[in-house]
């Protein structure tokens, strides 16, 4: 494939830990294989009326070096049309100013650009909420403002986790178990007194053995997975709240309903997706920055970079 000209639209590339870092084993993929690479934030996306939408970017190339991983060669304001493909990679949380960065880049999608994963597709597929279209995979789910809702499934699953929306990284989530131990403070503290909604799962004691991230790419499934197992007393596997990442082979289980999914999501837009699975259970999809590209590498030797730049390089030869 000829040279393309690739936009990462991201968190600042200093803030990036590129030991573990998901993106930035995108970018190297990316400039291995010979195209040339682009940064900028969200925030330095613009759209003036009777514009094409354009940001403020960086040029960047790699050095090679962990450390000092990348040099600016310059900056030039750009229209977002003008680049061959645009990596949407900003981390979590989907807030308000996310949300007017899908519309910036959905507006380039009309004028010719090619975004991944869509911009639609981002907004229509909350993370935690998006589980609930398919409950069939699901554990137990209810979402709701409701301090009654949530104590009646409490009374009814006897043993539960809560999460707010709009977490990441484990943030916010807690267990009650049958003897419902600071449910009511736990309730207020993440409805917020009726004003915020929250998610609330039956427990699944597989959590034992690992909170698994399934990568789905371009369609297809990634052939091993990263375990996220919660350390001491813990109840979060999450890596960000001291889980233990632990990559292994996609068991069968695994794979029939991340099979089922995969190309569901794929067709809506949706080129990588982290599938987090408790057991034989879907608990969240992942689409606004899914990761544990380099942790499956590292531990496995299967090159996920290049399965995910193979998906990018193929979804470009077919016109949008």
């Amino acid at each position: 494939m000829r040279m393309k000209q690739i936009l990462v639209v991201a968190d600042p590339l200093s803030s990036f830990k590129t030991y573990k870092d998901t993106t930035f084993s995108m970018m190297r993929e990316l400039q291995r294989r010979g195209h040339a690479l682009a940064a900028c934030e969200p925030q330095h996306l613009q759209w003036r009326t009777g514009q094409v939408v354009t940001a403020q970017v960086q040029r960047v190339r790699l050095t090679g070096a962990l450390d000092d991983w990348y040099t600016i060669e310059h900056e030039d304001e750009v229209a977002l049309k003008d680049f061959d493909a645009i990596l949407m990679r900003k981390d979590p949380p989907f807030d308000s100013e996310f949300f007017y960065a899908t519309h910036l880049l959905e507006q380039a999608e009309r004028e010719g650009a090619r975004v991944f994963n869509r911009p639609r597709a981002l907004r229509d597929h909350p993370e935690k909420l998006a589980l609930m279209e398919f409950g069939q995979y699901a554990p137990p789910t209810l979402v709701t403002r409701s301090a009654e809702a949530i104590r009646a499934f409490h009374a009814e699953h006897r043993d539960i986790i809560l999460k707010p929306l709009d977490g990441m990284g484990g943030m916010g989530i807690f267990r009650v178990t049958d003897n419902g131990m600071n449910l009511g403070s736990i309730i207020e503290t993440l409805n917020r007194g009726g004003t915020t909604s929250v998610m609330v799962q039956g427990y699944l004691p597989e959590i034992a053995a690992g909170d698994k991230r399934l990568l789905l790419i371009g369609g297809k499934v990634a052939p091993y997975v990263l375990a996220r197992i919660p350390q001491g007393n813990e109840v979060r596997g999450n890596l960000a709240a001291g889980g233990k990442g632990v990559a292994q082979p996609l068991s069968d289980e695994n794979r029939a309903v991340a099979e089922a999914l995969a190309p569901v999501l794929a067709a809506r837009g949706l080129l990588l997706v982290g599938l987090d699975m408790i057991g034989n259970k879907v608990t969240e999809i992942n689409v606004t920055s899914p990761t544990c590209f380099q942790e499956i590498q590292q531990q496995t030797g299967f090159d996920v970079p290049a399965m995910f730049v193979d998906a990018l390089e193929a979804a470009l030869k077919v016109p949008a």
